[in-house]
């Protein structure tokens, strides 16, 4: 678990709303607070606070633009605590370690959507806080970053929920959250600058000239370059031409079999998407971009057999995934199954030797790669645009609904559930048990269908349901799913939550004896 105990806190915001809460945590658990501008004087009303110009002797200059950038704030973020050198240097500066650092950053792209003039826009480019993030992330083993306001509500869970401590789980996870905000804040920027490039376009218009034909080799969205296409066998069906355009390179190697396909390629993407979810050792088939069989264990061949005991029938001819070195032993056992693709970060020698006994059978090695912020799709007669689904529920985030608070397992497998449900296809209800998908219904036009062929499916392999939790992707809009749920054994249920009649679910639930646990983020998938 690796727990800290937060004992200090840089907090520099442009957002406060929400932050009296977080301090006066703070403030109870004996956590000294440092902060500066306008955020110290919000605090100064409520809470202690120290001054960063107090702890660096120097003011901030040049009209706000330099405040917290200075060593002995970086290297209270970024020491590390189990470092005889960094220690000594710390205490050889009179530098305070920072155990958490809340930032909420200028609002370059509210304030480049008012109109604002460009001297305007430019002043809200944030500097200091863009950096005091990355320095935070960097060393999230030893610091907690919460990266703008949309983390204020579970961060405040976090602390309430571990009395102002952190686990590294939370820490890696908040640091993934900061990176993700800090690339689309420097992208927000970057496209106004493009703007400005290809003609001074208004600042309202720049949120899409980034894929001007100026700028298009240089865009996040690939360009339609016939130099970095690859020509598919063809596309959804044999009657279709397909092509991709970028650069597979840059995300796997493929060591054996024919060439990918265009379904080869929408699979491969969803489960490097569904994988990047999973730190423990875990394997997963996927059909049509949905996962049939997915479950972790602390051994691979075993993550693999229950993966596997998921729908062995719809395995066939599959997509695998695992984030683990493929070895002997799990090459024998994926090796009797028929599948297309196995993607892996690595393959033992002797691995290798038997799963090239099929020549066509498609090999690929993963690499480390960024995975996008954006995601496109081709929609009348132009291109839709739009965030990538970064949202990632941890047990800290969970907010219990019900009289009844889910089990320590029960808890785990809701995450685990809620993993799956936000990479398979809307409407969707995962069963898990376990760290095991037990079944799951996807694609379905009502949220009723979907939970009936999960629960049927889950039986048709003789799974019982007893026990079970399940998560659904959307809000219940009335109290049907849990009823049916209730009498299926199912004990736990995690959704978002948001219904106008949550608390009809809620109360049944109370009266069956279920925990519902609502996570605040819809994870539709169409």
């Amino acid at each position: 678990m690796d727990s800290k105990k937060i004992k200090s806190a840089l907090i520099s915001a442009y957002c406060k709303d929400g932050l009296e809460k977080i301090v006066e945590i703070l403030r109870n658990s004996g956590v000294t607070i440092y902060s500066t501008g306008g955020t110290l004087d919000f605090i100064k009303n409520f809470a202690d606070v120290r001054s960063v110009e107090n702890l660096t002797g120097y003011p901030q200059i040049l009209g706000g633009r330099v405040k917290t950038l200075h060593p002995k704030v970086f290297g209270g973020i970024l020491g590390r605590r189990d470092n005889d050198s960094d220690q000594q240097e710390l205490r050889q500066y009179g530098i305070p370690e920072i155990d958490l650092v809340i930032v909420d950053l200028y609002p370059f792209s509210e304030t480049l959507a008012s109109g604002a003039s460009h001297e305007e826009i430019i002043e809200k480019i944030d500097i200091g806080g863009i950096a005091l993030i990355r320095a935070a992330a960097k060393n999230y083993e030893n610091t907690l970053v919460a990266a703008s306001r949309n983390s204020y509500d579970a961060l405040l869970k976090l602390l309430v929920s571990k009395n102002a401590s952190s686990d590294l789980e939370d820490r890696l996870s908040y640091a993934c959250l900061a990176f993700r905000a800090a690339t689309e804040y420097d992208e927000a920027i970057t496209n106004y600058f493009v703007s400005k490039l290809n003609g001074d376009v208004s600042p309202q218009d720049s949120s899409s000239s980034f894929v001007s034909s100026s700028f298009a080799s240089r865009s996040p969205f690939p360009a339609l370059d016939p130099e970095q296409s690859v020509q598919l066998r063809y596309g959804e069906n044999p009657h279709q031409n397909g092509t991709f355009f970028g650069k597979l390179d840059e995300v796997f190697v493929q060591l054996h079999g024919r060439e990918l396909s265009y379904n080869n390629l929408l699979d491969i993407d969803a489960a490097l998407e569904l994988i990047a979810e999973f730190d423990e050792p875990t394997y997963a088939v996927l059909k049509h971009n949905n996962a049939c069989g997915c479950a972790s264990d602390a051994s691979p061949a075993e993550a693999w057999k229950k993966a596997l005991a998921g729908d062995p029938v719809s395995a066939f001819g599959g997509v695998i995934v695992t984030n683990r070195a493929v070895d002997r032993q799990c090459a024998e056992e994926t090796g009797k199954l028929f599948f297309e693709v196995i993607l892996a970060p690595a393959y033992t020698e002797d691995a290798m030797r038997i799963l090239t006994l099929k020549k066509n059978r498609i090999i690929l090695e993963m690499k480390p790669y960024a995975r996008p912020t954006r995601r496109f799709r081709s929609a009348l007669n132009g291109i839709l645009m739009q965030d990538a689904d970064g949202i990632t529920e941890m047990s800290s985030t969970l907010k219990t609904v019900t009289e009844k608070a889910p089990s320590e397992n029960e808890t785990a497998d809701l995450i685990f559930a809620n993993k799956l449900v936000k990479h398979s296809k809307s409407n969707a209800i995962v069963l898990a048990r376990n760290s095991q998908l037990l079944a799951s219904g996807v694609g379905q036009t009502s949220r009723i269908d979907a939970l009936k062929q999960a629960i049927d499916k889950a039986r048709s392999f003789d799974f019982s349901t007893e026990g079970a939790v399940m998560a659904s992707d959307a809000f219940f809009p009335f109290p049907d799913c849990v009823e049916i749920a209730a009498r299926a054994g199912i004990t736990a249920i995690v959704q978002p939550g948001g219904s106008i009649k949550d608390s009809e679910s809620t109360d049944f639930c109370n009266k069956a004896g279920l925990s519902m646990s609502f996570t605040g983020y819809r994870h539709f998938k169409h």
